[in-house]
């Protein structure tokens, strides 16, 4: 006698089906692998970023329901965008923006101006439009560094955001709750952003970090895409700071 023994394999479904995801700096690196695995967990996704050309590339690669070519700390631009959705979006990841690496002496306070506006004030001026545009419950991600926590020369600005945002987000997750504000603090990781920060020595960057880290290998995009999505979906995450770097700042 044969007994017939049937197996089934459990799946699960889309993590983000019917939600809608906006990407501000969506067109490149960790904005644009975060809305290519969005949309594998059934989200609509919006990119925006300021190269129009850049966005329309960007766009037929994930199958982006739209996007919008504006500099994201404008706030009037920022505000009509989200006035002109159809319905509250459910998460925002701003990528916009980037580490700011300067000795006073050679400091350029326009530039440096810049990186406040886009970790300071961004933050601030999308939280207080979030309370119309995103849905109750639905998230705001805020990108930032695990480089700038030790003091260093030409560290002034970008150390200050570094050690304050965490403090941004915990007191914006108390202000627009129910929706709930999270930061993701990186290390190195693979983008071409650092690719044009680095320029000639990115392939000795890396090298050192696959010889060094715990983990064994360099962090790339997809890793952090992969904690945004995470923290879009689960709920019970809100006012915290979350460090991916490959164990990096283990290392003396």
């Amino acid at each position: 006698m044969s007994t017939a023994v049937s197996t089934s394999r459990t799946q699960r479904d889309p993590a983000l089906t019917g939600q809608t995801v906006v990407l501000l700096g969506g067109s490149a690196g960790i904005g644009l692998e975060t809305a290519r695995l969005a949309r594998a967990e059934g989200a609509d996704v919006i990119l925006v970023g300021r190269n129009a050309e850049r966005l329309e590339r960007a766009a037929r690669a994930v199958d982006a329901q739209s996007t919008a070519a504006f500099d994201a700390t404008d706030v009037d631009a920022l505000e009509r965008f989200f006035e002109g959705q159809p319905k509250p979006v459910d998460h925002v990841l701003v990528t916009a923006g980037g580490p700011h690496y300067q000795p006073l002496a050679e400091m350029d306070f326009a530039e440096a101006r810049r990186t406040v506006e886009e970790h300071l004030w961004l933050p601030l001026q999308l939280a207080r439009i979030a309370l119309e545009a995103v849905r109750p419950g639905g998230s705001l991600l805020f990108m930032g560094g695990t480089g700038g926590r030790r003091p260093a020369v030409g560290l002034t600005v970008g150390g200050t955001l570094t050690t304050g945002s965490p403090a941004l987000v915990a007191n914006l997750a108390l202000e627009i709750a129910p929706i709930r504000v999270n930061l993701i603090a990186a290390g190195f990781v693979d983008t071409p952003l650092s690719a044009s920060i680095l320029g000639d020595q990115l392939e000795a960057r890396r090298t050192e970090l696959r010889e060094t880290l715990p983990i064994g290998r360099v962090v790339g995009p997809e890793d952090v895409a992969a904690l945004a999505v995470h923290l879009m979906t689960n709920t019970a995450l809100t006012g915290a700071t979350y460090d991916i770097d490959g164990g990096q700042q283990l290392l003396s």
